[in-house]
Formats: C-alpha cells, sequence, structure tokens
C-alpha cells in the first residue's frame, strides 16, 4: 500500500512538472514571437515607394487597400502617413474568416493595429460554395467584433467550386441573412464584374457592392451601381512588403461615413 502512494505521488509530481515546463515554453514563445513581430515591424517601417506604384482613377476622393496573411507584417502608421498630393489610404478590409474553421492568422493582429493608426477597418469572409452559409456565417461572427465607425461585413464570393450556381445563391442568402440579423447592416458583396452578372445578377440587387475590375481607367463595367471598387492588385504602398490591393469608394466623405457601422 506503501509502495502504490509513493507511485502515485510520483506520477502527480512529474505530471505538475511537465505542466510547468509546458507553461514556461508557452510563455517564452509568445515573448519570442512578440519579439520577432517587433523586429518585422522595424524592418518594413523602411519600406518605402514610389507613390503607389500604379495609375490612380481619377475623380475619386477617398482610396483605401485590401489585405490578408500574403502581405506579411505590416507597418500600418507608414500605410496611414503615405500621401501623395491629395491622395492617401483611408480604409482597410482585411481578411477575417475563410469556409468553416479557418481564421486568417495576421487577422487580429492588422485588426487592432490598423484601428490604432487611423485607418478605417472592415472585415471580409472568404466564402466557399461547398459550404453551409449559415455555418460559415457563424464563423466570421465568432472572430469579428464590430465596433462604431467600421466598415459593413464583406462576403467574398469568387468560384462555384464545382457548385450549381442555384445552391450556391441558396448558401450565399443564408450567409448574408445571417450575418444582416447579428449586425443589423447590411453586408457587401465583394466578386469580380464577371462572377456578378454570370451567378448572382437581380437576386442580390439590394446589397452593395464591391467589384473587382482590372485595367479599367475610371470605373468597372458591371450592370448595376456599385460602393467599391478594386481597381487594380499591384499597388506598392508604404509599410507592406508585398503588392496591394487599390480599391476606390463611390461617393465623397458624406456618403463614406453613411455607410460605416454605428
Amino acid at each position: 500500500m506503501t509502495r502504490k502512494r509513493s507511485q502515485k505521488r510520483n506520477r502527480s509530481q512529474l505530471l505538475w512538472l511537465v505542466l510547468l515546463l509546458s507553461g514556461f515554453a508557452l510563455i517564452l514563445y509568445f515573448v519570442l514571437w512578440e519579439k520577432w513581430e517587433e523586429r518585422q515591424t522595424a524592418r518594413i517601417e523602411s519600406v518605402r515607394y514610389n507613390p503607389f506604384g500604379i495609375p490612380m482613377p481619377s475623380g475619386y476622393a477617398i482610396h483605401g487597400i485590401d489585405v490578408s496573411s500574403y502581405q506579411g507584417v505590416i507597418h500600418w502608421p507608414s500605410v496611414k502617413k503615405m500621401i501623395s498630393g491629395d491622395l492617401q489610404m483611408g480604409f482597410v478590409f482585411m481578411k477575417a474568416t475563410e469556409g468553416l474553421n479557418d481564421t486568417d492568422k495576421r487577422f487580429h493582429s492588422n485588426w487592432e493595429k490598423a484601428k490604432a493608426a487611423g485607418m478605417i477597418r472592415g472585415a471580409y469572409h472568404f466564402f466557399l460554395a461547398t459550404k453551409s452559409g449559415r455555418q460559415q456565417a457563424l464563423q466570421f461572427i465568432k472572430q469579428v467584433e464590430l465596433k462604431k465607425g467600421d466598415l459593413p461585413p464583406v462576403i467574398d464570393i469568387e468560384k462555384l467550386y464545382g457548385v450549381k450556381p442555384v445552391l450556391m445563391r441558396q448558401r450565399v442568402k443564408e450567409f448574408l441573412k445571417t450575418v444582416e440579423a447579428y449586425y443589423r447592416v447590411k453586408p457587401i458583396i465583394y466578386t469580380s464584374a464577371d462572377f456578378y452578372e454570370r451567378h448572382l445578377g437581380k437576386d442580390f440587387n439590394e446589397y452593395p457592392l464591391w467589384v473587382a475590375h482590372y485595367f479599367q481607367p475610371e470605373k468597372p463595367r458591371v450592370q448595376r451601381d456599385w460602393s467599391f471598387w478594386q481597381h487594380s492588385e499591384t499597388g506598392r504602398i508604404d509599410g507592406i512588403r508585398a503588392e496591394v490591393d487599390c480599391n476606390v469608394f463611390n461617393g465623397d466623405s458624406t456618403k463614406f461615413k453613411q455607410i460605416l457601422f454605428y
């Protein structure tokens, strides 16, 4: 009996030792990760380009970018400070989630740091037509807390992935209705001009549109009103190493403020 108690005590001590070492390793990991982030940010702060690296469409007062983990560590104060004449990046959409379970690994960092730098921020969900629209909406809601002054939530729908268009539309509607009911604001649909006209169309005209259409000098070719236009995927922005998607808002500052989350 004494021997069994001793063995039990030894196992308990070993378990506590393992837990202690695991906790220490976890703390060390986060300390080292934070230091690595600080070093990366310091290096990226020095990244500078000639104004935006692309021709910018004229006649638009409000410009912005969209990013994901593909852009890596971003120095947001440099993004905000980049100015050429009267042109400056004022807003950013960032990838938050994808499918049923994936969260962009840089989302939460970008979400907080962009706001701290004075950028107006928005979050998007990369939609998989093969999955439940409602469950994808719940994944987005779980990760994204909107605050006053943020942009409305976005669904990014680009491909059918072999799903019939009628089923894709049904799932997109599930996502939109679930997100709208939770945040009490109409979500924005992001897609290409071609995809919208071939697979979405009039069923979704009540939702604001963020349309991707490149190589157009002044506006996208889409047969409906639009709110945002992604006009290039090869922009160069201070504080970001990789190329960046560039966008404009279709309206003035008053109209822009009216769409923000309240």
